[in-house]
């Protein structure tokens, strides 16, 4: 973890990084971002045009929290920059999402509807793409990374892909490992000797 936490942040054009106290303030053209770190063992502070973070001691625990204070405070940065999207592929017939609102209508073989409330700061878009075996294809971006990915988890888990066929919910290039089904198995015999 002391080797992550021992990397500068650069700073990128565009975006303005303050400290006060125990907080670290991030804002960019994507939105803002406000990290707290525990100011007794780890001090934040901004050099030329770049963002160290260093400990107080060597014990594990303060290790721990370096290199986890350095990556939140570089995902906000890149967030608030760039930005994180994630792609979710519906597979299956008639299966099909529509955005209301800032929550996301999935049909995906149940006999109703669920509906999928989105975190805050996260939008939600359906892609019209042309990929084979795919029905449709929910967008899921923002600049906070845990809002963006739990958003993605909570569709993805609304139906899982199954190993059999692939139908269901999975993130855009994700492998599916298939499974034989009973008749491959048995190789095609009618088990009479």
């Amino acid at each position: 973890m002391s080797r992550i936490g021992n990397k500068l942040i650069p700073i990128v054009e565009g975006v303005t990084v303050s400290v006060n106290g125990n907080v670290v303030d991030v804002k960019g053209a994507k939105g803002e971002d406000h990290i707290k770190f525990d100011s007794s063992i780890i001090s934040v502070e901004i050099k030329d045009g770049n963002i160290q973070v260093s400990r107080s001691n060597d014990e594990k625990h303060t290790k721990q929290l370096h290199g986890t204070t350095r990556a939140l405070i570089n995902n906000a940065v890149v967030g608030c920059h760039e930005g994180f999207v994630k792609l979710l592929d519906l597979v299956g017939i008639g299966f099909k999402a529509s955005v209301k609102g800032d929550s996301v209508i999935l049909n995906v073989g149940y006999t109703h509807p669920v509906t999928i409330q989105a975190l805050p700061g996260v939008k939600l878009a359906i892609v019209d793409n042309r990929i084979k075996d795919v029905s449709c294809t929910v967008e899921v971006s923002g600049s906070d990374k845990f809002a963006v990915g739990q958003t993605a988890a909570l569709i993805r888990d609304t139906r899982r892909p199954e190993p059999y066929l692939g139908k269901g919910i999975r993130y855009r290039g994700e492998q599916i490992l298939h499974k034989e089904g009973k008749r491959a198995a048995a190789g095609g015999s009618t088990g009479k000797k």
